[in-house]
This record gives structure tokens, C-alpha cells and sequence, in this order.
């Protein structure tokens, strides 16, 4: 008789990522929502950082580097441009109006951008600092 049934060597054991990717969307959620800057760029990264974990633990991507620069940059599109829609007009000073006074709107725009740029820029040089082992 078998002390685990179904259980053997052949077998993965479970992945640490999915946890690790709620913790991230939760963390950025909060952020966002409450207009809290350093937990939702911590956020955003812990989500698109194990994202790109997954993609290569699962063996859809032979390195996760491409992948995290990509999502970073989606994260800088989607950050400017939620932070342009709320200038008046595009001077400037409406520019610079809105950068000195800016509304929650705008600061979430910009933590958005934030991370999609950290992530852009470790993902370009993760390739580069990453040893070989194959």
C-alpha cells in the first residue's frame, strides 16, 4: 500500500508562481487604487516580473528577458497615455501645469509608467548579466 497514491517521482511538484503573481496583482491594485506610489510600482513589478517566470517555467520561452520587456513597455504605453488624457491641451504649459500640480489620475499614469520602464530596463539587461548554463 502507497503512503501518497497518485504521487510519484514523475510528477512536478507544484509551482511557487501563481501565488506570487496574485501577491503582485493584489499589491498594485491597492496602489493604484489608493494613490499609494511605491506599492503600486512594487506591484507592478512582482506582476509582470512572475508573469514572465510562468512563461518560462512553463516552457513557452526559452529566457524570461524578451517577455518582461515587452510587458514593461506595454506598462509605459498604458501609463502615458492614461497620464495624457488629462492635459488640457498639448502646450507646455498645459505640460508643465500638470506635472507640478498633478491630479490622482495623472500620478497613477506615471506609476504605471514607472514600472513598465524599470521592467523594460531589466528586462534589456537581464540577457546581458544572465550566465549561460546551457
Amino acid at each position: 500500500m502507497d503512503d501518497q497514491p497518485g504521487i510519484s517521482d514523475q510528477y512536478r511538484m507544484s509551482s511557487p508562481w501563481p501565488l506570487i503573481v496574485v501577491l503582485g496583482f493584489v499589491c498594485s491594485e491597492l496602489g493604484l487604487l489608493f494613490n499609494v506610489f511605491p506599492v503600486a510600482v512594487g506591484g507592478l513589478l512582482l506582476l509582470v516580473g512572475s508573469v514572465a517566470g510562468i512563461v518560462q517555467e512553463s516552457g513557452y520561452a526559452e529566457r524570461p528577458w524578451n517577455l518582461l520587456v515587452g510587458l514593461g513597455l506595454a506598462l509605459v504605453a498604458l501609463g502615458g497615455i492614461l497620464a495624457f488624457t488629462q492635459l488640457d491641451s498639448l502646450s507646455v504649459d498645459a505640460l508643465a501645469s500638470t506635472l507640478l500640480n498633478p491630479s490622482g489620475i495623472v500620478t497613477r499614469g506615471v506609476a504605471l509608467a514607472v514600472a513598465g520602464l524599470v521592467a523594460a530596463l531589466v528586462g534589456a539587461g537581464g540577457r546581458y548579466v544572465e550566465s549561460d548554463p546551457y
